[in-house]
């Protein structure tokens, strides 16, 4: 069955107040229209001091949606850990997991850009060292047990409603972050399409003689799609939209990151051409969902780059009103 993904970063280019508050309460509404119609998953991301307020705090942003919904899971996807103090992380992750009755799988990652880690004074240089400490005071405070933690010894409560602990990934594309969730036998989630890290996973769990972990990868090609009735004049209300968030994420990449959602357009007509960004009607996505097989992703985007809302309404409630039934 095609998984499909709704996914938010409430990008609100200008930062004008009561849109910002526009989208946050449209990411609430539309995740309980979603899980209303059988949609399978919610990701949030994180990101820092960006000029157009991109997704700063998915924790709360996750609490509010489990706080108006009662099935559907979250994906924290991913959050940069090693910007937070663990034991207060350890607190807020717990919460969460009672809040949202254990739907919510953190994607812990390190992130790739500087200026994050600037913002928030860490020394970027140190970010695997604080990535070890983070996982491993979140797994060791989620026990409920005392622990020493810096010389101390601290205990938190309450516990976590998910035994062992809420669900736990580590994000990377590196053979860093792999030796990373074998070690702390956690599963990992890659950036990108990179099946040489699963094998690797594999070759060292079974050297660990550890076979609980399992390694998430991105299909090869992720699209990011609104549904509509018209491409074409979507394409041409909206392309800018859709090209400001692919300039923005592109500005972040360098030569050594690997992402599953990547591009090199600089107009509008050229991010339709590379077809990451997608404007498709309901039959098309019904095709699509086809196409990526059983265990294909349809992602859609409702508020894309800042698009007006009404826009990702008319989006979400076409997809749900003529793409679920058929796929479904």
């Amino acid at each position: 069955m095609t998984v499909t993904t709704l996914r938010f970063n409430q990008v609100a280019p200008g930062l004008d107040r009561k849109d910002v508050a526009a989208r946050y309460r449209a990411t609430v509404e539309m995740a309980v229209h979603a899980e209303e119609h059988g949609f399978d998953l919610i990701t949030l991301e994180e990101h820092h001091g960006v000029d157009d307020g991109w997704s700063p705090a998915p924790i709360t942003t996750a609490a509010a949606i489990a706080g108006a919904t009662s099935r559907i899971p979250m994906m924290l996807c991913a959050l940069i850990t090693p910007l937070y103090d663990p034991l207060r992380l350890a607190e807020e992750l717990t919460v969460l997991d009672h809040l949202g009755d254990g739907r919510v799988t953190t994607v812990a990652g390190i992130g790739y850009r500087p200026a994050e880690y600037a913002l928030m004074g860490v020394e970027w240089k140190e970010r695997g060292r604080i990535q070890d400490e983070v996982l491993e005071t979140l797994l060791a405070a989620w026990t409920g047990e005392e622990f020493d933690h810096r010389g101390r010894t601290v205990r938190l409560t309450p516990p976590p409603l998910t035994a062992p602990h809420p669900p736990l990934i580590v994000g990377g594309s590196s053979r860093a972050a792999v030796r990373r969730a074998v070690r702390l036998r956690l599963p990992l989630f890659t950036a990108a399409h990179l099946p040489e890290l699963v094998e690797y996973y594999d070759a060292l769990a079974a050297e660990a003689r550890w076979d609980g972990g399992f390694v998430l990868l991105p299909p090869e090609r992720t699209r990011m799609l609104h549904c509509t009735d018209d491409p074409d004049r979507a394409w041409a209300r909206y392309g800018e939209h859709f090209l400001h968030e692919a300039r923005t994420y592109a500005s972040w990449q360098t030569a050594d990151i690997r992402s599953a959602v990547s591009t090199k357009a600089l107009t509008v007509d050229q991010l339709r051409a590379e077809g990451v960004y997608c404007c498709l009607t309901p039959e098309e996505c019904v095709t699509a969902a086809a196409e990526e097989g059983a265990m294909g992703t349809l992602m859609l985007h409702p508020l894309c780059g800042g698009m007006p809302v009404e826009a990702g309404w008319e989006s979400l409630r076409l997809f749900t009103e003529q793409v679920m039934p058929q796929i479904r």
